[in-house]
């Protein structure tokens, strides 16, 4: 089934150097734009991540130190990157919890300042796991009835993505074709910040979602202990999470 866009959609999926947003760095990416009149823009490039690639990352997705070396860094590559996704949607599988909060650390890192808030997300692997219960081979084998033989390349990943969304359209007539409805229903809950650090409550309020606070107001936890965010600022959370608390300070004018 044709995906019904209003805007473009970005499917995209990441190689990292492992899975902490905070210290891990993206090696290789893949993006298939897919306009509303249903042509496709497939963009993939390694990416040097300025660090050793581990070898248990290595073991995932076959990329070495030596395949990157003369490949750019993330820095170099943003803008153009930033401009070609820009004013888009975005689908990926398991992307909600991990792409897209490594890609805006990516973003931020290199001094460029996303604003994803007005765009919508459908992560493929919520829609297949409310639905089935599946990895994504065993979902690009049940909807699509062909093997990935290529797990774990970037590229192959991200094509394997789009196709079972368009696949998951087509078995499940409840399944609304709409960005909007299909990013609602795949995502886990809203949060403030990607890594679920501030999520918000029943009133809209921004709250703690972890630690000694979990559950409490940002502002009111600020307000009566402010160290406590010069002890987030200064600890190793991913630059978004301290970008989201400070402009909760900000607005609150807890100075």
């Amino acid at each position: 089934m044709k995906l019904n866009l209003k805007r473009p959609i970005v499917f995209f999926d990441l190689e990292t150097t492992g899975v902490d947003t905070a210290k891990d760095r993206i090696v290789e990416i893949s993006m298939i734009k897919v306009m509303p009149d249903g042509e496709e823009i497939t963009r993939t490039r390694l990416i040097n991540p300025q660090m050793h690639i581990p070898e248990a990352a290595t073991a995932i997705h076959g990329i070495k130190d030596e395949d990157v070396k003369d490949a750019p860094c993330f820095a170099q590559i943003a803008k153009s990157l930033s401009q070609f996704i820009e004013g888009c949607d975005f689908g990926g599988f398991n992307s909600n919890r991990f792409d897209l909060p490594m890609l805006v650390e990516e973003f931020l890192r290199a001094g460029v300042d996303v604003d994803f808030k007005k765009r919508k997300f459908i992560d493929v692997q919520n829609i297949f796991h409310k639905m089935e219960q599946r990895t994504l081979v065993a979902a690009y084998k049940f909807y699509c009835d062909k093997d990935l033989t290529d797990a774990h390349s970037a590229e192959a990943d991200t094509k394997a993505t789009y196709e079972v969304l368009k696949a998951q359209l087509d078995r499940y007539p409840e399944l609304q074709n709409d960005v909007a409805a299909l990013s609602e229903f795949s995502s886990r809950g809203e949060a403030a910040d990607y890594a679920g650090r501030i999520i918000y409550n029943e009133k809209g309020e921004e709250v703690f979602n972890f630690g000694k606070y979990k559950g409490m107001s940002v502002s009111e936890v600020f307000r009566k202990e402010p160290s406590y965010y010069s002890w987030m600022m200064n600890g190793d959370f991913p630059l978004y999470t301290k970008k989201v608390i400070t402009e909760i300070r900000c607005r609150e004018k807890l100075f």
